[in-house]
């Protein structure tokens, strides 16, 4: 078999409107580690490198100014983040103790799983996907 072969997700970039306020919401609330940061001169612009279990998987930019969101879930191109947690509610009772908002508990009719959302700093569409 020929082709393209990809692997798997490298990573996700995540513009911040304040660089501050969601590193601490991705590292002290949903517990990604700092893998490492730069402030890059040029582009007025930080860079950090957030990892979960030891994996790289987020890039979180600041920007000066950046466009809001259209619309939420429903604008064109990425509708949601999602993390497997072994209990959603367990979970969803850590997001609220720290002010995060989240939908009801719900269950996806294909698979019988619970799930529910919350957004990050920003408003971007968050999800627990219990496995």
């Amino acid at each position: 078999m020929s082709g393209l072969r990809l692997k798997k997700v490298h990573h996700v970039a995540i513009i911040a409107r304040d660089y501050e306020l969601s590193k601490a919401f991705y590292c002290n609330i949903l517990g990604f580690g700092l893998m490492g940061e730069v402030y890059r001169e040029a582009r007025d612009s930080w860079k950090g490198d957030l990892t979960l279990n030891g994996e790289y998987l987020i890039e979180l930019f600041s920007f000066p100014q950046p466009p809001a969101r259209p619309t939420q879930p429903e604008a064109c191109g990425l509708r949601h983040l999602a993390f497997s947690v072994d209990d959603v509610e367990a979970a969803r009772t850590h997001l609220e103790t720290h002010g995060v908002r989240c939908e009801d508990v719900r269950i996806d009719p294909l698979t019988g799983k619970r799930f529910t959302f919350f957004n990050d700093p920003d408003g971007l569409p968050l999800e627990l996907y219990q496995d």
